[in-house]
């Protein structure tokens, strides 16, 4: 067993099974833009209701944590 882990090493059959098992295929350009613009919609909307005051207590929590995040990068 040792030595056919070994030819396997050596001819580079596990690292070719690696990099397969590992692959994420890139997503299509169309479907990056819609996630973006879906995003951008979404945090719109809960900045607007945080600004007129509806947004539940929780949601206005994350959004505060979210901020501070970007604050100390």
């Amino acid at each position: 067993m040792r030595r056919v882990k070994q030819t396997w090493q050596r001819s580079g059959r596990i690292l070719e099974t690696k990099k397969k098992q590992y692959y994420i295929p890139a997503k299509s350009k169309n479907l990056q833009k819609k996630k973006a613009v879906a995003f951008a919609q979404k945090k719109s909307k809960l900045n607007y209701l945080l600004k007129i005051g509806k947004l539940p207590a929780e949601e206005a929590a994350k959004l505060n944590r979210g901020k501070q995040r970007q604050g100390k990068r």
